[in-house]
């Protein structure tokens, strides 16, 4: 009975009903067990730009000295937890809103996040910024000229956007809004893989312990 309470007439949930539950352990306490403060590096660019092999890249730095950390790929999360999520204005905020809530709950348990998400919209990654908490959100502009993403076009969807086979396309058909402030700035056709991965090392090792 008391499930069948917290659903409404429209068959959705009825969150007056469900009351969170405050875990004993905080963040600070966690930390010194992992070895860091965690923290949630948000990649955001065009498709091509480098996002995901950057945060895999990092990743695998991060194993290597001692780091857990964990990588949330756009396309992964469409596979997966976000497989219902469609390219509309709203399921692509939807899109980011969940990736936002597992980088915090990984957050909340110690670990490093990777996120690697186009996030076109400056709105989407405040919406981002707010659920990760300031603090723990490092915004980062992988900011790869579109000319350069769409010769790399490892994927073939520059192609096919041009062609309309995919509508509503970022940096084709749908605009990219770039981050005012990020907290750093790679440009993969400038930088290699290497030196853009250090960057963002470095841009974490004050969060070690």
């Amino acid at each position: 009975m008391g499930k069948l309470e917290q659903i409404d007439a429209a068959g959705g949930v009825a969150v007056a009903h469900i009351f969170p539950h405050v875990g004993h352990i905080s963040k600070a306490q966690r930390g010194p067990l992992a070895g860091q403060r965690a923290a949630t590096l948000w990649l955001t660019g065009l498709s091509g730009a480098g996002k995901s092999t950057l945060a895999y890249a990092l990743e695998r730095r991060l194993l290597a000295e001692g780091h857990l950390s964990c990588v949330l790929d756009g396309d992964n999360m469409r596979h997966h937890l976000n497989g219902d999520l469609g390219f509309s204005p709203r399921d692509r905020q939807e899109n980011i809103r969940r990736g936002a809530v597992v980088a915090r709950l990984m957050n909340d348990a110690g670990m490093m996040v990777i996120c690697a998400f186009i996030s076109p919209l400056r709105s989407d990654r405040e919406m981002a910024r707010q659920i990760i908490g300031a603090d723990n959100f490092i915004e980062t502009y992988v900011s790869t000229p579109s000319a350069l993403c769409e010769e790399r076009d490892p994927k073939g969807l520059y192609k096919k956007a041009r062609a309309g086979l995919i509508p509503s396309f970022t940096g084709v058909s749908a605009p990219y809004e770039a981050p005012l402030t990020p907290a750093l700035t790679l440009d993969t056709g400038v930088l290699s893989l290497k030196q853009a991965c250090e960057r963002l090392f470095q841009q974490l090792c004050p969060r070690f312990i």
